[in-house]
């Protein structure tokens, strides 16, 4: 239930002075707090507060070591984070208890992806493409901060992220929801000429190892972009675009 989410599942926390601002200054986003160092001072803090008070956002004052706990990042938060409301992001079990009965829906699931960019640019192509959601679990894959939303050009904020506590969990409650898994595989059969079901799940595996052995055997079978030209493989970012809108061609159809 809402009341028991946690706050990772709600929030994007964006740290930085630069971020911090451009956030506050976004009317189209919805901050929740903003939370500053103790003894922060300077024109950038004068136009972080100026700003939030503004719009009404409250600050919090921390130690300068809280900061950095809270933004989970050390070396670049600059004594400050804030709180952005991504009403899109749901628990995974959230998303498909609100699934209608036999409702179609399509997801891509991120299995232990390692760069930030990669998981920008994916939630950017998946939110284009009308997707339903984007599992990212919350251990195993880049926190959603800044270098993710610089990649997703801030669609991170609006994207529908789905969110488990590990991408099995994640697969696990959606194969109960009725979706069927196939990981994306130079191996597998072709995503293009593959007849799928209504709810399908895609799983697209690291950059370098591709689907983890503990993904495998959770999976109904893989699927494969078809390539020409002698080029073995997409980059993960790439090969995400090309099932988003596969997946959002069979649903629905060519524009």
């Amino acid at each position: 239930m809402a009341g028991e989410r946690s706050p990772k599942d709600t929030f994007i926390t964006v740290y930085g002075r630069k971020p911090v601002l451009e956030a506050l200054d976004d009317e189209a986003l919805r901050v929740d707090k903003v939370v500053l160092a103790e003894g922060a001072r300077g024109e950038p803090v004068r136009a972080i507060l100026d700003a939030a008070r503004g719009r009404g956002v409250p600050v919090q004052r921390a130690s300068a070591h809280r900061v950095k706990v809270l933004a989970g990042n050390g070396r670049h938060d600059q004594g400050v984070l804030a709180d952005v409301v991504a009403p899109r992001m749901a628990p995974v079990a959230e998303f498909t208890a609100a699934l209608r009965p036999g409702a179609p829906a399509a997801v891509l699931v991120l299995d232990r992806l390692t760069n930030p960019a990669n998981v920008g640019m994916i939630l950017r192509s998946a939110t284009a493409a009308g997707l339903d959601g984007v599992l990212l679990a919350r251990r195993g894959l880049p926190a959603i901060d800044p270098l993710v939303v610089k990649a997703s050009a801030g669609i991170a904020f609006r994207a529908p992220v789905l969110r488990s506590g590990t991408v099995e969990e994640g697969c696990t409650a959606l194969a109960e929801a009725g979706f069927a898994l196939y990981g994306l595989d130079a191996r597998g059969d072709s995503l293009l000429d593959t007849a799928l079901p209504d709810r399908v799940a895609l799983v697209l595996g690291n950059e370098t190892e591709g689907l983890s052995a503990s993904v495998r055997p959770l999976l109904d079978g893989m699927l494969a972009i078809p390539m020409h030209g002698g080029v073995e493989s997409l980059g993960v970012a790439s090969a995400g675009a090309v099932a988003a809108f596969e997946l959002s061609r069979r649903r629905f159809g060519s524009p």
